[in-house]
């Protein structure tokens, strides 16, 4: 049998494909040959599939010991046999369930705490992104969580992109491609000495999410941060958090962003101005950004996914650099906070994108 296929009255039946790339999963013949209804789901680390077994409500000990009335078939198979099994598809490695039909409904129930399972459970991706979507944009957080960011571990590592150039000091949070060089880029209030300062990302690697930028920090000296703050828009001070019309964050909506100079902000949409005015009819990215993505993918695969998380480039015509760097989970709104030593004064600043601990 096919892997999307199904027997029924002896004719192959249309498989719908509710989750792709499901793998394949191990069930018993009595239930794909409707002799047997779904009785008993569970999930073992066998390394065949997806992990998943089913068995049927008449299916005794001897019958699932024998290896020829068990069939791996694709996921999406049982599903359109029961589409309640669509529920616990994410649920853990050790899941143990037995699935109940009446009046109430079919829904099936944890063996090892009891709990009757009759909504979706979640992806862990999206747990962990929900999760560290209510973590995002605080004002003030633990200094361990700054520090931890930038920690290298098992998880997490640290990879220099660049430097960036801030010949005024003026400086600019922004999505790169979507709205630097905008009314819409986040200027800061703090300033910074003039100067080429190194843009260091955080990698995390996570067996859940894969490869993000976990976050991005702008090291100004060699100087220890003693505490961070929130850094504030400008012409708004840190008392104003929280007020009407005051933002203390900038959006992300083409899964980047970047620190950037306010006179290399101006430098930048002057030049895609000219750009867009020679080629009117593409795209910033994929017909100019993607190939320097690409080679900064072949410079450092490491710490990159293919095609590229993060971009050392220099304005065309000014000579001045910028780092732009994905963002994490990818678009959303994020915060910058100033890294301060004993005097007050600044010596990072950092956009965290994820919190390490919940991916």
């Amino acid at each position: 049998m096919g892997l999307l296929s199904n027997k029924k009255k002896g004719k192959a039946a249309e498989v719908k494909e509710y989750i792709r790339g499901a793998g394949g999963s191990i069930v018993s013949k009595s239930i794909l040959n409707g002799t047997s209804k779904l009785k008993w789901l569970f999930r073992e680390d066998s390394g065949l599939g997806n992990g998943w077994v089913a068995f049927g409500g008449t299916d005794t000990q001897e019958y699932v010991d024998n290896a020829e009335n068990m069939e791996v078939v694709d996921f999406n198979v049982l599903a359109n046999i029961e589409p309640a099994v669509l529920n616990v598809y994410y649920m853990p490695v050790g899941s143990d369930l037995e699935f109940r039909s009446d009046k109430t409904g079919k829904y099936f129930v944890d063996m090892r705490t009891g709990e009757e399972i009759r909504e979706p459970v979640k992806h862990p991706g999206q747990e962990a992104f929900e999760k560290n979507l209510k973590f995002l944009n605080q004002k003030i957080y633990p200094m361990e969580f700054f520090e931890g960011l930038f920690a290298e571990n098992g998880r997490l590592a640290v990879v220099t992109a660049g430097r960036v150039d801030f010949p005024t000091g003026e400086v600019t949070l922004a999505d790169p491609l979507a709205y630097l060089g905008t009314k819409y880029s986040t200027a800061l209030e703090r300033k910074v000495p003039a100067g080429s300062y190194p843009v260091e990302l955080s990698i995390c690697r996570s067996d859940i999410v894969g490869l993000r930028i976990a976050a991005a920090r702008l090291v100004f000296g060699g100087r220890p941060a003693a505490r961070y703050e929130i850094a504030m828009p400008k012409g708004s001070a840190t008392e104003d958090f929280g007020k009407p019309r005051v933002f203390t964050f900038f959006g992300v909506d083409c899964g980047l962003a970047c620190f950037a100079d306010a006179q290399a902000e101006a430098e930048y949409r002057e030049f895609f101005e000219r750009w867009h005015s020679e080629n009117p009819e593409k795209n910033k990215y994929t017909d100019y950004f993607a190939a320097f993505f690409a080679d900064s993918y072949e410079k450092y695969p490491k710490f990159q996914n293919q095609g590229g998380n993060f971009l050392h480039w220099e304005i065309p015509g000014t000579g001045h650099k910028l780092v732009f760097f994905s963002s994490g989970m990818g678009d959303g709104i994020y915060s910058g906070y100033w890294g301060l030593d004993e005097q007050g004064e600044a010596v990072s600043l950092v956009i965290p994108f994820m919190n390490p601990e919940y991916f």
